[in-house]
């Protein structure tokens, strides 16, 4: 089971606090530096000192880091044009010597949006479908051929497709607990399959039905990762974890039901359950970004036995 760390920054952090998280990711082993791509903070929390961009956040820590993967889960489509998208994404992976993955969905939160005189259109999954086949449609076009396409929502004319990535194939990660056009879009252009926040039972489901489109669209199951993002709360006493649970303003109890909290010994049983279900990377949401400690712990005592 692959470990990685996933960050919510618009709830309040400065790039120096996401640079600190994730060097400290880096140095204790854990596989990867995800982030949210999110304008607004939510809940009761001050957000300050303000939301900061995901690829700007991502363009700098790849120069910062030399190992960890870097990746957004998840970036909004009505956040950039494709074309742009395409150029930034690009732009980051030659920045890190091709550690980079997008993770793309639709966007949902209207009033970021609205707070910031973004548009926010009514038909989201169509402009999603219309942006993978464009992004990936660019990064593909081999040097000196250009690329076309002719959307309900987008169109290019002789785009030159330029820069690509460092990487051959940047992976694309979707997600979502959508029973029928999600697992089919997951089918045509998904690398990873992400099921945000789900039990491990629904987890199952939905990755039953993302195998079954797959092949149903000529692939084979295993050639889509499967993996979870799940809230981490974890101490080495009771004490421990009602503190961590306190600081990040949730229950202990939800917390178990909904996420992986409790000591290591709960943490690596639960992990064990998703992992049955054929997840084998695990994205640990981690809400208190000055607690390193944390993260030292999870890598001694929980990321050392389900390696």
């Amino acid at each position: 089971m692959d470990l990685r760390i996933f960050t919510e920054p618009q709830q309040g952090a400065t790039y120096d606090t996401l640079l600190s998280v994730a060097r400290a990711t880096e140095e204790l082993g854990f596989d990867a530096f995800f982030r949210s791509d999110h304008y607004l903070k939510m809940g009761g929390v001050d957000g300050l000192p303000g939301p900061t961009d995901a690829w700007i956040t991502l363009a700098g820590l790849a120069r910062e880091t030399s190992r960890i993967r870097l990746g957004t889960l998840m970036t909004a489509a009505t956040f950039r044009l494709p074309g742009v998208l395409a150029i930034q994404v690009a732009q980051v992976d030659a920045m890190s010597g091709g550690r980079v993955e997008l993770g793309l969905g639709a966007g949902w939160f209207a009033a970021e949006h609205s707070a910031y005189g973004i548009p926010f259109p009514r038909e989201k999954f169509p402009r999603l479908e219309e942006q993978l086949a464009i992004v990936t449609g660019l990064w593909e076009t081999p040097v000196g051929e250009t690329f076309s396409y002719e959307g309900a929502h987008y169109r290019l004319t002789d785009s030159p497709a330029l820069p690509k990535p460092a990487q051959r194939r940047v992976p694309v990660l979707l997600g979502g607990m959508g029973k029928e056009r999600t697992p089919r879009l997951a089918a045509r252009y998904a690398d990873e399959f992400n099921a945000p926040f789900a039990s491990a039972e629904d987890s199952a489901a939905q990755f039953d039905r993302v195998r079954r489109a797959a092949e149903e669209a000529g692939r084979k199951p295993g050639d889509i990762i499967c993996s979870n993002a799940l809230v981490a709360c974890v101490g080495r006493d009771d004490a421990e974890v009602a503190r961590r649970a306190g600081a990040i303003g949730r229950e202990v109890e939800e917390l178990k039901r909904n996420g992986l909290a409790g000591s290591p010994e709960e943490v690596v049983e639960k992990i064990g359950r998703y992992a049955e279900t054929g997840s084998s990377r695990i994205y640990l949401q981690i809400l208190d970004l000055d607690d390193l400690d944390h993260l030292e712990l999870i890598a001694d005592r929980v990321l050392s036995r389900v390696r």
